[in-house]
């Protein structure tokens, strides 16, 4: 009997199909075993590691007012660079520049001005930016609160958002860059302690913080609720700065220098009012602790 042969079937469409399920398996095993490998989320493979505290800076830009620029510290009515907490050269004063910096003459910057209100600051961190310092140093406010009166103190609302604006713009263009910001000093003590030497007294009368200090020996209940508003006004500027920079994960806020118990020792003895040389040294010793901490 004649065999019948069967109609030929080409072997390679049988051989292509099992090859496409084969590569199909195998894609998805290797996703698989890739997803769970990776915790389960592909996303979460290339995320940013935490923004990690360097406790030596090796560059610094200080931002601020009269206090940052050494005014009447050294001599009357003159800024005093020299023995500024941040970055003064004086030894007397040990200043953050001169325990942090090898390289002070090109890796420090004084950009505080003297009379500087907080809506100043924003320009001030235009000009620390071109520099791209690793640390930046804050420490405003004082003018804020120290008008002519109480009613001419600046608006918690407006001092917080030219802080948060400055900030801002900072960390937009410089991420990794750290900033330090010290507290506005307490003003109530400054007025309880200068009051005690008669020559301040004198030299206040010429209008230094007429909202604190306007007739240091008046003791009626209207005086003391004047200054109890500014003393008010300086705890709420207080908050204000701790809540921004609370918000930065590369910002530390330094309550200290509100807490300090300071007494006529650490002031100017040209007007009982700025910090002198021994009180430059005190705010440099709290801002390096606070900055060379390991955790906040």
């Amino acid at each position: 009997m004649a065999r019948i042969d069967r109609p030929f079937r080409p072997r390679h469409r049988r051989f292509g199909l099992r090859s496409s399920r084969t590569v199909a398996v195998a894609s998805a095993l290797v996703i698989a075993l890739t997803s769970c490998s990776s915790g389960g989320d592909p996303g979460k493979r290339h995320a940013e590691p935490a923004p990690v505290w360097r406790t030596a800076p090796r560059s610094i830009a200080a931002l601020g007012d009269s206090i940052t620029v050494g005014f009447d510290a050294c001599t009357l009515l003159s800024d005093c660079p020299q023995v500024s907490w941040a970055t003064g050269t004086d030894p007397r004063v040990d200043s953050l520049t001169r325990r942090l910096v090898k390289h002070p003459a090109t890796h420090s910057w004084n950009l505080a001005r003297t009379g500087a209100l907080m809506s100043d600051l924003p320009d001030q961190f235009t000009k620390a930016v071109g520099h791209r310092p690793e640390l930046v140093t804050v420490l405003i406010g004082a003018n804020d609160a120290c008008r002519r009166d109480v009613a001419a103190m600046t608006p918690k609302a407006a001092f917080q958002a030219d802080f948060a604006r400055s900030m801002k713009y900072l960390r937009r263009a410089l991420p990794h860059t750290q900033v330090y910001v010290a507290a506005v000093p307490d003003l109530l003590r400054l007025w309880s302690e200068g009051r005690k030497n008669p020559l301040g007294k004198q030299v206040w009368k010429l209008g230094i913080c007429g909202s604190m200090l306007r007739d240091p020996d008046d003791l009626t209940k209207a005086a003391q609720d004047r200054r109890a508003a500014v003393q008010e006004q300086v705890r709420a500027y207080n908050s204000a700065l701790a809540e921004v920079c609370g918000k930065d994960p590369l910002c530390r806020f330094d309550q200290s220098v509100f807490d300090y118990r300071f007494t006529g020792r650490q002031l100017s003895t040209w007007d009982w009012f700025h910090p002198g040389t021994n009180g430059q040294k005190q705010l440099a010793a709290m801002a390096f602790r606070t900055i060379t901490r390991a955790r906040p």
